[in-house]
C-alpha cells in the first residue's frame, strides 16, 4: 500500500485538505495518506523546507511527499517530481527542497509537463495528486516530464561563515509550537568552525556564551527544586534536528512567556556566533 504525505499551508478551516485526500482516494484503491502538517505560514519556504527535512527520513523508502506551498504553476514556478534520499517530492521549484538537497544530492529531477491533461481550473493539486498516484503505480518518472539538473535554492537557508573563520552569520527560519528559534546554523558546521573554542551568541539584545544538548542539561539538579533557576531560564541548545535553537526552559507562552516574545527575536532575524 502506497505511503503519501502532504504538506500545506491550506490549514484547516478551508476544504484544501479534504478535496486533496478526496482526489487521492478517488485515483488510488487503496493508500496512506499522511499529514506532515497543513500549518505552514503562507508561503513560508523556509518553514516548509524545515518540517519536510525533519518528517520524511522517518517514514518508509519509495513513501511519496507532496508539498502544497506557493504550489501554483507559473513562468517562474514550475511542478517538479524529485527522487531524493530514497524518496519522491512532488512540489514547486521554488527551493522548499533545497534545506535537503544542499546535503544530499538528487538521483532524478523531473520537470513535469502533462499540465495540458487537465482544465485550466482544475481542482486543487490535480497534477501532483495524478503524479502521486503514476509513481504509487510503479510509474517512470521520465514519463511525467523531462530530466533537468537543478532546482532552486534558497540561498538564505545557508549560514554565513566570515574569512577569518571566526564569526558564523546565520538567521531564525523557524520558530515552534513552543515559541522556541531555530536558526540555519547546524551542528555539524558549529563544531567545524568553533574547534573548541568559546563562543559568544547574539541575537538582538540577547547573549549566550554556553551550548547545550538538551534543555534540562543547563539546569543543576544538585541544588534543592526550590532554589533552581528552571523556568523562564535562556538556553542555547543543538535541537533534535541537529540546528542551533534558541529556548526557554519549559516554555509556556500563557505563563513565563516564550524564546521568540521574551527575546523579540522574528523570523529571518539575524544570529551572530562569535568565536573568541
Amino acid at each position: 500500500m502506497p505511503i503519501i504525505t502532504l504538506t500545506t499551508d491550506f490549514g484547516l478551516k478551508d476544504h484544501s485538505v479534504a478535496a486533496v485526500k478526496g482526489a487521492l482516494l478517488c485515483e488510488l484503491d487503496q493508500v496512506q495518506i499522511i499529514d506532515i502538517s497543513h500549518e505552514i505560514s503562507p508561503f513560508n519556504y523556509t518553514e516548509a523546507a524545515y518540517i519536510i527535512k525533519n518528517a520524511y527520513h522517518n517514514f518508509p523508502e519509495n513513501s511519496i511527499h507532496i508539498i502544497g506551498v506557493d504550489s501554483e504553476l507559473t513562468p517562474e514556478n514550475k511542478h517538479l517530481a524529485i527522487y531524493l534520499d530514497g524518496h519522491y517530492f512532488i512540489c514547486a521549484d521554488n527551493g522548499i527542497l533545497s534545506l535537503i538537497s544542499s546535503e544530499i544530492k538528487p538521483d532524478k529531477i523531473v520537470e513535469i509537463n502533462i499540465h495540458n491533461n487537465f482544465e485550466k481550473k482544475s481542482k486543487i493539486l490535480d497534477v501532483f495528486i495524478s503524479v502521486a498516484a503514476h509513481i504509487s503505480r510503479g510509474g517512470d518518472l521520465d514519463v511525467i516530464g523531462k530530466a533537468i539538473p537543478n532546482m532552486n535554492e534558497l540561498t538564505h537557508v545557508k549560514p554565513i561563515v566570515n574569512q577569518q573563520q571566526d564569526q558564523i552569520i546565520g538567521h531564525i527560519i523557524y520558530i515552534d509550537n513552543f515559541g522556541n528559534v531555530v536558526s540555519n546554523v547546524s551542528k555539524k558546521l558549529f563544531k567545524s568552525i568553533a574547534r573548541g573554542r568559546e563562543v559568544l551568541i547574539s541575537a538582538r539584545s540577547t547573549k549566550f556564551k554556553n551550548v547545550y544538548s538538551n534543555y534540562s542539561d543547563a539546569i543543576n539538579f544538585n541544588v534543592p527544586k526550590e532554589n533552581r533557576e528552571m523556568e523562564g531560564k535562556k538556553i542555547a541548545l543543538f535541537n533534535s534536528s541537529d540546528f542551533l535553537e534558541l529556548a526557554i526552559y519549559k516554555s509556556n507562552p500563557l505563563s513565563v512567556g516564550c524564546a521568540s516574545s521574551l527575546f523579540g527575536i522574528k523570523y529571518l532575524d539575524t544570529l551572530t556566533i562569535k568565536f573568541l
